[in-house]
């Protein structure tokens, strides 16, 4: 190969500093997306806990309405409690996956960030790795 084809070919392979933050700009923002999501239903777990119990102190042959679709329907709660509990439980499967993701997220963006070595102002930078010497002092600064 030329000397132009092989610097072609490496400046393909190594992302330039805008590219570097931007990809980490997006990494953040899904997490971010995701710590929103997560916290939205932890709310509606408490909401479905908390109409859980009340419903369970009632009698069960009692009336109360429920939003399906947003349309209310007149039930009994011995009709609705098992489906508020199955939701609830759902809620919580899901809470647990997406906190699992948020985790698997957060170890990605802790290793780009180190392998880039990239530092948020206002925010201690990762800590030193050996590859990141290797390269010198050469950086990434995201606002």
């Amino acid at each position: 190969k030329t000397l132009s084809e092989v610097a072609v070919v490496f400046k393909m392979a190594t992302p330039s500093q805008q590219e570097i933050v931007e990809k980490f700009s997006q990494m953040r923002q899904q997490q971010a997306q995701l710590a929103q999501k997560i916290n939205e239903l932890q709310m509606e777990f408490g909401e479905h806990a908390l109409v859980e119990k009340t419903l369970s102190e009632v009698d069960p042959s009692r009336r109360c309405f429920r939003s399906i679709g947003g349309v209310l329907v007149e039930r009994t709660v011995k009709e609705v409690l098992p489906a508020i509990t199955a939701n609830k439980d759902q809620l919580k499967l899901l809470i647990t996956k997406l906190g699992e993701q948020y985790e698997s997220t957060q170890k990605e963006l802790i290793e780009y960030q180190t392998k880039h070595n990239i530092r948020i102002k206002g925010e201690a930078g990762p800590q030193p790795a050996a590859a990141s010497s290797e390269r010198g002092a050469q950086g990434v600064l995201v606002q």
